[in-house]
């Protein structure tokens, strides 16, 4: 029997892509969920899902909306014993034009988890036990190409989830964070369909499902495992980085000018098939 039977759990950011493939997994392994997102399409797919799984909309990166969802999660599971912070966006390209932009995106991507853990580790603490599973990226341990406040949010949200790792290990806590490269979702067509923020990650390795990457992420959040690769090869470019982080950045920086040249090209073939 999986450790999850019985697990209460709430997932943000549900809707659709990683945070529903975690829900179904979920419910597979006999947890009891709540699916958070702002959309109201959250609904149904917590009801495709049957029983076991309850819808909640609102605002996951807002104190008021964190305690709103885990009130409704007190109501309907009886408790919280995980948290994945999945919710995400993509932010704005390169630097960004304005302190809202940034704003925005570490709202969703860092302090939501921030807020997530202020509500829920006293009580965890209380109980001797509890998981906080953050869904961050390979951009947190690498870098992304064309979006500042998506790599610094990134790194950020590793980072918390590290901290929360060792800060309450003796307390039963655990964390894990969760770090995929390309993931067939909505966030990763955010990128762009065709520029280099989208390229970077296509052309590194295979992108995965959002089934398969649940899979494995849970199989690994069972074992208690931290740091999560849903793409091995992930581990080895992290491994490089570190070794030599002057080489690191000079290949990155080459390998950015190739796709930048390339993205060049494609729109120039484009303009001419239109002319």
């Amino acid at each position: 029997m999986s450790t999850l039977a019985d697990a209460r759990a709430i997932v943000t950011g549900a809707a659709g892509g990683i945070g529903a493939a975690l829900a179904a997994e979920l419910i597979s392994r006999s947890a009891t969920v709540v699916l958070a997102d702002l959309s109201e399409t959250v609904t149904d797919t917590a009801a495709e899902l049957g029983t076991g799984a309850h819808s909640w909309v609102g605002d996951v990166s807002a104190v008021a909306g964190i305690d709103e969802l885990i009130a409704f999660a007190d109501d309907r599971l009886g408790g919280v014993d995980m948290y994945f912070a999945n919710a995400g966006i993509i932010g704005p390209p390169d630097l960004g034009s304005s302190d809202a932009d940034w704003d925005t995106v570490i709202d969703v991507n860092l302090r939501a988890h921030i807020r997530a853990a202020q509500a829920l580790i006293p009580r965890w603490k209380e109980a001797g036990a509890g998981h906080f599973v953050a869904t961050a990226s390979a951009a947190g341990l690498l870098t992304q190409i064309g979006s500042a406040a998506y790599s610094v949010t990134k790194h950020a949200s590793v980072g918390f989830a590290e901290w929360l790792s060792l800060t309450y290990r003796d307390d039963g806590i655990r964390a894990s964070v969760i770090c995929p490269m390309g993931v067939d979702t909505d966030l990763l067509r955010a990128a762009g369909s065709s520029g280099p923020a989208q390229s970077a990650v296509t052309e590194a390795a295979t992108v995965l499902t959002p089934a398969a990457v649940a899979t494995i992420a849970l199989d690994a959040v069972e074992a208690e495992q931290f740091l999560i690769l849903p793409h091995p090869e992930v581990l080895d470019m992290y491994r490089m980085k570190g070794s030599d982080y002057d080489r690191w950045l000079k290949g990155m920086s080459r390998y950015q000018n190739r796709l930048n040249e390339q993205n060049r090209l494609n729109e120039e073939t484009t303009h001419a098939g239109n002319d």
